[in-house]
């Protein structure tokens, strides 16, 4: 958990942990039994924060971590995050000793790999390792028997080695349309069935198989995108097994506010022009913290109600249109609720048309993240300081 920080700029995105832990209990509730899971923390828990993420999901039940890179991996075990952690993408063999000594397990999906990694692993420690199959997503992954084999004859052979889990991906889960993921899995269970040794871990299922398919369960899930209480697609958003609560939200404050006249122009370019006289607000916020320039248009909330984004978004600052002339200081919410009204992160990838994935990992480290726990501040990170 981060410490209390002193913020030196009114922009800040607040993350709710009571909704982390909500969903991750949900999700142990729903799996099969006897199946953990797996709460995935990549791209710095999806731009939410690794460590905060990690914790709550830990102690809202999750078993075992995962992320995408060896760095983000070292960076949890930086503070003090000591349970399992799976790197999911690939990883160089040079830094398997390194791995092995702070107890992470690497995705292993070709021989060579296991060959050129046991020269960095000292005498008496042991990496733990996953076996990547490829069944369709066509990224990583082991796609033959021949390959398996060779893997696993490789692995058993050093001594180095414990296989502990297997995995694929799935492409279309979070499609209503099921039969590509009906084939990933029949393959998935083929591939399964050529292992000399089934280990402790067999996983398949991200968040949208999590929620939509129990027979894809098997014994681990991996909790991504709805840990963090969204969808992982709009068509799902009917199919959802629980309701999912958002953690993430975006706000600032009016930091200037002016009467501009009919005729007048706000921002780069001189492409807003004022049509009337209007009350302009400016907000510490732009491109630079993720809040792009596709956004100009898009509508915030001040005080309860919407007013819409006019002119070129800059990079460090974006005008508001005001109903009326608000004091400097006012709360500005981007992302969020905001007395009784909503702004949602779907909404967001709707008009950058894109995914909601996008949206919070977009939020640019130089955005501080406030923790809160029952409505109350908790601990915050601020990566500039």
């Amino acid at each position: 958990m981060g410490e209390q920080i002193k913020i030196f700029r009114d922009t800040w995105a607040e993350i709710n942990l009571d909704h982390i832990s909500y969903n991750v209990e949900s999700m142990k509730r729903h799996v099969s039994d006897g199946a953990i899971v797996i709460a995935v923390i990549k791209a710095n828990g999806y731009g939410h924060g690794d460590a905060a993420v990690a914790e709550a999901a830990l102690e809202a039940g999750a078993s075992y971590l995962a992320v995408a890179t060896l760095d983000e991996a070292m960076a949890l075990r930086k503070k003090k995050i000591q349970a399992p952690i799976l790197v999911m993408g690939a990883s160089r063999p040079e830094n398997a000793g390194d791995a092995a000594k702070e107890n992470i397990a690497l995705t292993v999906f070709q021989k060579d790999w296991l060959s050129n990694a046991k020269e960095y692993i000292r005498t008496g420690e042991e990496l733990r390792i996953h076996l990547k199959f490829d069944t369709g997503m066509g990224r990583l992954g082991i796609r033959s028997r021949n390959e398996l084999e060779g893997i696993e004859s490789a692995a058993k052979r050093d001594g180095h080695f414990l296989i502990e889990g297997v995995f694929t991906h799935f492409a279309t889960a979070d499609s209503l349309d099921n039969h590509y993921f009906e084939q990933q899995l029949s393959r998935f269970e083929e591939m399964i069935g050529w292992m000399e040794e089934v280990p402790k871990y067999v996983h398949s299922s991200n968040s949208a198989a999590g929620l939509r398919f129990p027979k894809a369960h098997l014994n681990a899930v991996r909790m991504g995108i709805s840990m963090y209480g969204l969808a992982p697609s709009m068509e799902m958003k009917p199919e959802l097994p629980f309701p999912l609560k958002e953690a993430f939200s975006l706000h600032t404050k009016i930091v200037h506010v002016k009467k501009i006249h009919k005729g007048e122009k706000v921002s780069y370019g001189a492409a807003y022009e004022a049509k009337e006289d209007e009350w302009i607000a400016t907000l510490p916020i732009g491109y630079a913290d993720g809040w792009v320039r596709k956004l100009q248009g898009q509508e915030v909330l001040v005080e309860g109600f919407r007013v819409p984004i006019v002119g070129r978004i800059c990079m460090d600052q974006c005008m508001i249109k005001l109903p009326y002339e608000k004091p400097v200081g006012t709360q500005v919410t981007l992302i969020g609720e905001q007395d009784g009204a909503r702004i949602p992160v779907d909404e967001i990838a709707r008009k950058l048309e894109t995914i909601n994935y996008e949206v919070t990992c977009m939020v640019s480290s130089r955005v501080p993240r406030i923790y809160k726990r029952d409505g109350l501040v908790i601990g915050g990170v601020n990566y500039l300081l």
